[in-house]
């Protein structure tokens, strides 16, 4: 089969990451650290049934998702290196058809894959986290019949969404409701986090809340705010205009551009702003609550706008260094928000309703048309 294949290799990873750190590197990344990156087209053998309760699959469309760039363009930090399995076919947010029956899953299902490997697809016992339905806390992501990998995308056994056909085990597999477009579908993947990372903490009627930038995961978690909480205001900070547009359609009380958010922040808060010798501004004051969405400098900026005691959840995955000083200062909690959980919260007739399952709610009938744009072969 046809794929894209993410190969290991410290020396392009060392370049790529040296040339988006530079001026010239984050003005180029496309054309310069894509050619450096480790990935190549290739032929493949079509991936292996890893066991029973495996089914082959045909992607449709798979994103392409910040942690994608991130790792090939050597920011995605070595602490995940044990947790890959390289080579591999990247793409975790997929929407396929199903090329086998599956228990309660006839063969031909259109279906969107949860991507995390946890205890069930790896055929063990399953570990105290994933007994609750939390399979994103999962300890066996290294264990078991499949090659290490965290997620679908990133382990060498089960192949990815870049790739012709892949694998994956009943228990990741997410029936898509009729009516639902394939461009919907793949948005279930984000959304089932930016609604993952919305229940992790608790967000009292009225509480202010600012988040960080509005790419799709800021965007999703605008609209997971509105759909399940009550929240007051939404302040959002958006780099770029198609961004600021989007985020009002979906929620947002006030759009803020990044170089005036402490500012702004003020204004809509109170409190004080208070200017370093070196670095950027902070308050005295700020948001309840702030949502980290960039996966880079925006956990700064994030601990410089909350109040002291407040909350900050890091839904992008981290990529660069931060001071932590405000963390300290102002006794913030700081809150990590990793992919999904199954268990769900109790819903008022008794039963549970995991993130997924939301997800394919609420992507049929929110505003989301466009968010696929560009699409690749």
């Amino acid at each position: 089969m046809l794929a894209l294949q993410y190969k290991n290799s410290p020396v392009k990873y060392l370049t790529a990451r040296g040339v988006t750190s530079t001026r010239i590197g984050s003005r180029f990344t496309s054309a310069v650290a894509g050619n450096l990156a480790p990935l190549q087209l290739t032929q493949l053998p079509v991936p292996d049934l890893p066991g029973r309760g495996w089914v082959r699959l045909r992607p449709l469309l798979s994103g392409i998702c910040g942690s994608d760039l991130a790792m090939l363009t050597g920011r995605s930090s070595p602490y995940l290196t044990p947790l890959v399995s390289t080579p591999f076919v990247p793409g975790h947010e997929v929407v396929a058809v199903t090329l086998d029956d599956a228990p309660d899953l006839p063969k031909g299902s259109r279906v969107v894959v949860d991507p995390v490997l946890s205890c069930a697809a790896r055929g063990l016992r399953l570990c105290p986290a994933c007994a609750e339905g939390r399979q994103s806390r999962c300890i066996a992501v290294t264990s078991g019949g499949l090659a290490p990998g965290l997620q679908t995308g990133y382990c060498g056994d089960t192949g990815g969404g870049w790739g012709k056909q892949m694998v994956a085990h009943r228990s990741q597999l997410h029936v898509v409701p009729e009516g639902v477009r394939d461009e919907l579908a793949v948005l279930a993947e984000p959304l089932a986090c930016a609604i993952h990372a919305v229940r992790r903490v608790a967000l009292p009627a009225g509480a202010t809340v600012v988040v960080i930038g509005a790419g799709t995961v800021g965007l999703l978690t605008i609209l997971a705010l509105r759909e399940y909480t009550e929240v007051g205001g939404i302040h959002v900070v958006a780099k770029h205009r198609h961004q600021q547009v989007r985020a009002r359609q979906l929620g947002a009380t006030e759009v803020i551009e990044p170089a005036r958010a402490a500012r702004a922040v003020r204004r809509l808060t109170g409190g004080s702003l208070e200017s370093p010798v070196m670095g950027a501004e902070y308050l005295l004051g700020g948001a309840d609550v702030t949502f980290e969405c960039t996966g880079g400098g925006g956990l700064d900026t994030a601990l410089r706008l909350t109040r002291a005691g407040g909350t900050v959840v890091l839904s992008g995955m981290p990529s660069t260094g931060v001071d932590l000083t405000p963390l300290w200062f102002r006794e913030l909690h700081l809150v990590g928000a990793y992919a999904t959980d199954s268990g769900g919260v109790p819903e008022a007739d008794g039963g549970r309703q995991g993130d997924f399952d939301r997800a394919l709610d609420l992507v049929g009938r929110a505003p989301l048309d466009g968010f696929v744009d560009a699409r690749y072969p």
